[in-house]
């Protein structure tokens, strides 16, 4: 079926490209926060427990909204672990980590986010898909501001 949104598509294969590698990191974080909440023990332990929760079920809801505006781009969204190891430019963890570097690597993954959805940016705004360029606004607010609070449980 012929897709008739005004946007082209090429320029809709190119957006959903940069949202696909958005999901991947997005999928990825998700899995690591929550891994990290399950394993995280220390002195901080019921704060950063609730921390985690808080943002891994925030991404449960951002990967299900970046999925479905792929679809709505006329692309199927990758959805499998390969898939997404593929595309994902955050790393995966094992747990083991001391909250500290369990924080550390929150930082780390929340700023890679950060990038992908910017780098996702331009392709969007040439094609004048402003639902897409919000999508990704909000996805770069939520991630630089839990990169900001994650960052402050490391000031000491």
């Amino acid at each position: 079926m012929n897709i008739e949104i005004g946007i082209d598509t090429m320029d809709r294969e190119a957006i959903a490209g940069g949202l696909s590698r958005l999901l991947a990191d997005s999928y990825t974080l998700y899995l690591k926060t929550h891994n990290y909440h399950w394993n995280v023990t220390g002195p901080h332990f019921n704060t950063l427990h609730t921390m985690f929760e808080t943002q891994y079920t925030e991404l449960a809801t951002a990967v299900d909204e970046i999925a479905e505006r792929i679809r709505t781009l006329g692309v199927k969204a990758p959805g499998s672990y390969a898939a997404f190891a593929q595309l994902a430019s955050v790393d995966e963890a094992s747990g083991d980590e001391n909250a500290e570097d369990m924080i550390r690597a929150l930082v780390a993954g929340q700023e890679a986010v950060v990038r992908t959805a910017r780098e996702a940016f331009p392709a969007a705004e040439r094609a004048n898909d402003e639902p897409t360029a919000d999508l990704l606004t909000q996805r770069m607010q939520i991630h630089e501001k839990n990169a900001w609070m994650l960052r402050s449980m490391l000031d000491h």
